[in-house]
């Protein structure tokens, strides 16, 4: 019988663990706005132009944000409970944020409509997506979470 010995982590770990539950807890909220099309969902698009190519979001993409999210914030949990398996769960989320920038920024005509404003968002989800996967790697190097 084997037995697993864990760490204790830094206090900036629980910081950056609490964090990004929260952020992934928006993104999941924002995603079934965005899945149901909630009436607060389209009033954060007052230009019909932006709401209708928002609206017509692939399927494909919106399995990507849904990944993305919800893979997140359950990776985010585990890393807060300590288990390994948080690395896997946000190596998939990091996976469907990637889709979901490629579509963003190369596919869809977003930069068209946004201006170049349209990466700043997305830019900012992947860094923080590499962000917690490295948190989740480290943790598991360091012994913090198993």
């Amino acid at each position: 019988m084997t037995e697993k010995t864990t760490q204790k982590p830094p206090i900036w770990y629980w910081i950056i663990a609490g964090f990004a539950l929260i952020w992934n807890a928006m993104g999941v909220y924002q995603y079934l706005q965005q899945a149901y099309q909630t009436e607060a969902f389209k009033a954060m698009y007052p230009d019909p132009e932006i709401l209708e190519m928002v609206i017509n979001t692939p399927g494909w993409v919106m399995a990507a944000f849904a990944t993305a999210v919800f893979f997140g914030f359950l990776g985010s949990l585990a890393l807060l409970l300590r288990k390994s398996w948080a690395k896997v769960l946000l190596l998939v989320s990091l996976i469907g944020i990637i889709v979901q920038l490629i579509y963003n920024l190369f596919i869809s005509n977003a930069l068209e409509v946004y201006g170049p404003g349209a990466v700043i968002m997305p830019i900012m989800v992947l860094i923080f997506g590499f962000v917690i996967y490295y948190l989740a790697k480290k943790a598991l190097s360091k012994g913090w979470i198993s």
